[in-house]
């Protein structure tokens, strides 16, 4: 037996499942403020920005939904928006368009396979 009693094992179980709700909730909120800086780049057509400008808005380049390797470089994404990290430099800021297309094409050659 793991618990003396059913009353210390929920008190464990929910202060785990609390625990990674937080933890969850501050990942999100670190990527939706990424996100919302990216996307104020994106809609006043900045293509490339200064690492230590978007640091001081509250970027933190840690926090990303994904990464690939293309050519020489990295391509980070933050949901929708993707860019390229130098150790100085955002580049190549941009949103994918018709995002929705491309998952349901995605979904479908899976299928296929």
């Amino acid at each position: 037996k793991k618990f003396c009693c059913d009353e210390c094992k929920n008190r464990h179980h929910n202060h785990k499942s609390r625990t990674e709700r937080i933890i969850r909730r501050r990942t999100m909120s670190v990527l939706e403020k990424n996100y919302e800086i990216l996307e104020g780049l994106v809609k006043t057509g900045v293509d490339t920005v200064m690492l230590s400008d978007v640091l001081r808005l509250g970027f933190n380049p840690v926090y990303v939904t994904c990464c690939s390797k293309q050519k020489h470089h990295d391509v980070y994404g933050c949901f929708d928006i993707t860019y390229t990290m130098t150790a100085s430099r955002l580049c190549s800021i941009s949103k994918i368009q018709n995002l929705s297309l491309n998952l349901q094409a995605d979904s479908f050659d899976k299928e296929l396979a």
